[in-house]
């Protein structure tokens, strides 16, 4: 596969490297630019189409309708069932809609979601770097992740962390399509180099709050359950001194979006790993409930549980 092998060799957290070309990644670079042509659609159009494609999702993708489902009723018990259904159709709604802001935040204009946009809190991030510090800035999975992601970058200066795909075609997609707005993209296993950023003084930003297949883990709460979650914040912050603060971002009902720096998390990093986590994992769990249909539910958050049971199985 030198193909491959090429384009990761030249990659970098700042350059995407060169794009496979092959014949095996056609049907990628298809979908790309489907992606594209839609991310040029006028916003109004976009935000009356994307809740036919969330409900097309719903009906078509049975196996992400019914994760959706199961998390909602565990992680609401206090709603009934109508309620609860009510909920689940509007998330596939704002899947939907997410969609066409994750095109327009990698290939398209995001002159009409400036409008309207409020941005609180930036000056935590301001005073932990005059005390020349780096800064953390976890976020959750949300539909609204990648736009909202974008806007925040117009006032601070973000680099963030993901996950790298073992497709050589949305590799490149992913890195080329944040690299737009992100100052670098450092994939999980590019500890050092992100280590190496946040001394400098950098802000690194991505979203914990998936069980992962790989990584350090702990068992903390969410919603109430035992949710697998990723160490790394305490991790970074341990071998950096970074601070750490949460990013709130929501899509309002008027179409306009709020975006939020909450303050510093005192005292993260400290000798506990799974304290610290749990910390960063209830910040996030206060963002789901304030935006409940925007998070990601179709993700099966609670897959391994200490016991070894599914509550998906």
């Amino acid at each position: 596969m030198p193909e491959a092998h090429d384009a990761a060799r030249t990659a970098s957290p700042t350059d995407p490297g060169t794009p496979p070309r092959g014949p095996r990644h056609w049907p990628m670079w298809l979908a790309y630019g489907a992606m594209w042509g839609g991310a040029q659609l006028p916003w109004p159009l976009q935000r009356a189409i994307g809740p036919l494609l969330g409900w097309l999702a719903r009906m078509l993708i049975p196996a992400r309708r019914r994760a959706a489902r199961i998390n909602i009723a565990l992680c609401f018990p206090e709603l009934d069932a109508t309620a609860r259904e009510r909920l689940l159709r509007e998330h596939f709604r704002d899947v939907g809609i997410g969609l066409f802001e994750f095109a327009r935040a990698w290939w398209g204009s995001i002159g009409p979601q400036r409008r309207g946009l409020v941005v609180e809190g930036v000056e935590h991030i301001h005073a932990a770097r005059a005390q020349g510090r780096g800064v953390i800035v976890v976020s959750g999975h949300f539909t609204t992740l990648e736009i909202c992601g974008r806007l925040m970058c117009d006032h601070v200066p973000l680099a963030g962390m993901y996950r790298p795909h073992a497709e050589p075609a949305m590799e490149w997609a992913v890195k080329h399509g944040r690299l737009r707005y992100a100052q670098a993209m450092f994939t999980k296993f590019e500890v050092r180099p992100a280590v190496k950023y946040l001394k400098q003084g950098g802000l690194l930003w991505y979203a914990p709050d998936q069980d992962p297949s790989r990584g350090e883990t702990v068992y903390v709460p969410f919603f109430g359950r035992p949710a697998n979650s990723l160490s790394s914040t305490h991790q970074l912050a341990r071998l950096s001194g970074a601070a750490v603060v949460a990013f709130q971002h929501k899509r309002r009902d008027d179409g306009g979006y709020d975006l939020r720096i909450l303050p510093v998390l005192d005292d993260i990093p400290t000798q506990d790993a799974t304290a610290d986590t749990a910390r960063v994992i209830a910040a996030i769990e206060d963002m789901a409930r304030a935006a409940p249909d925007q998070y990601l539910w179709i993700h099966r958050r609670f897959k391994r549980q200490p016991d070894g049971s599914s509550p998906y199985a």
